[in-house]
């Protein structure tokens, strides 16, 4: 079972889960440099989720970063290793969608990268549609763009 909570920021398995990300994603692009446009924080990210398994491990997590008035970015979804493929990156999808809309917004963007295939097929699979390139992700050889509109 996957239990899903709100959490801040800077807690000590938020900060653990992203690095774990971002050590996964600088093996995967060969270096550091593979976010444009300015990193997500505390302060700009107006919902964090951490997925725990019944032992109560951090195995996920996922934020939402508000754009205009009725859009918002996923930032930071991320699943360990060992849980993927076990529904946890759906749960936390889902999660970050009810937030999303609990928020108002209507349209949920995000910014996945070509070498990361698996996330470009989970979220093709789960209703998102490959758009052009948004914001500071715009002319940026790396990154590929989704959206979806919420029901």
């Amino acid at each position: 079972m996957i239990f899903i909570e709100h959490e801040p920021w800077e807690s000590p398995d938020a900060t653990r889960l992203r690095a774990a990300q971002r050590a996964e994603l600088d093996a995967r692009y060969g270096s550091d440099n593979h976010e444009p446009g300015a990193p997500p924080t505390a302060e700009t990210v107006s919902v964090f989720l951490v997925a725990r398994d019944g032992d109560g491990t951090a195995v996920g997590c996922g934020g939402l970063r508000l754009l205009t008035p009725g859009s918002a970015e996923i930032k930071r979804m991320y699943v360990t290793p060992p849980t993927r493929g076990t529904g946890v990156a759906t749960a936390i999808l889902r999660a970050l969608e009810d937030a999303a809309r609990h928020a108002g917004v209507r349209a949920l963007l995000l910014e996945t990268g070509t070498a990361q295939p698996d996330a470009m097929r989970f979220y093709e699979r789960e209703g998102y549609h490959r758009i052009d390139n948004f914001g500071p992700y715009r002319g940026e050889p790396l990154s590929v763009c989704y959206s979806r509109e919420l029901p």
